[in-house]
């Protein structure tokens, strides 16, 4: 997702379920992210945020914001995955610090949100290794992690085939992990082209992320430029 509100307002009109505002690939910021969080309030559209890590301090000021989606990037172990719901979770279950008037309490009048929090923050956990893959199970059996997300590009990578996520390999590590996940209780999200999706979605995906705005603007913008230099070309041809 790119980097303004607008295009967020733009996109959630399209009738996506969800769109996911990445903190991990972007040079985007908290202040940037609390207005494309408030752009999609009144849509049917759900805000995720993709985090850039495991550190906690960015987990605060988000879910101060009201975001209640997150996911977090290469989660390898379950221990990994206890540190992720740490930061979600308030003392003494958590080591999320309490903020009083943010948006999550809508600004300080929702006093009973601190109780409900637990239950209302979904975390997702990207798997995106060979490591990972192995400990999909123990990974998923921890308290609190109500998701996992493959990240086919990473993965195929440290799977050692550099950034290809539609290598015959990857595919079937990606459709096996899905089933997998499946198979513990635990919603099953990937990131998928277009002409994967379907396939994951039959391994029983509940969870399919597709496109981005700057992948459907680029491809847009080359077509249209490439349609008209061609007939551009062709007046300049016919005029020598």
């Amino acid at each position: 997702m790119s980097l303004t509100a607008q295009t967020a307002d733009a996109l959630a009109a399209s009738g996506f379920d969800f769109l996911m505002f990445d903190a991990e690939h972007t040079p985007t910021s908290l202040p940037t992210l609390y207005t494309q969080a408030l752009a999609l309030a009144s849509s049917r559209t759900h805000c995720l945020v993709r985090m850039p890590g495991l550190d906690p301090v960015w987990f605060k000021p988000v879910l101060d914001m009201g975001i209640d989606t997150v996911m977090v990037p290469n989660i390898k172990t379950a221990d990994e995955a206890r540190q992720a719901v740490a930061a979600v979770r308030y003392p003494p279950h958590g080591i999320r610090g309490v903020g009083g008037s943010v948006r999550a309490t809508n600004y300080g009048r929702d006093t009973d949100y601190y109780a409900r929090a637990a239950d209302e923050v979904c975390l997702l956990l990207q798997i995106e290794s060979g490591q990972g893959l192995d400990n999909i199970e123990e990974i998923a059996a921890v308290d609190g992690v109500e998701g996992l997300f493959i990240g086919p590009v990473d993965l195929s990578t440290d799977l050692g085939y550099l950034a290809q996520p539609t290598h015959p390999a990857v595919l079937e590590a990606c459709l096996d992990g899905v089933r997998r996940i499946r198979a513990t209780g635990k919603a099953a999200g990937i990131l998928a082209g277009e002409p994967q999706a379907a396939a994951y979605l039959d391994a029983g995906a509940t969870m399919v992320c597709l496109g981005s705005d700057l992948g459907l603007l680029t491809r847009a913008a080359d077509a249209l430029a490439a349609r008209w230099k061609e007939r551009s070309n062709a007046t300049q041809e016919d005029a020598c």
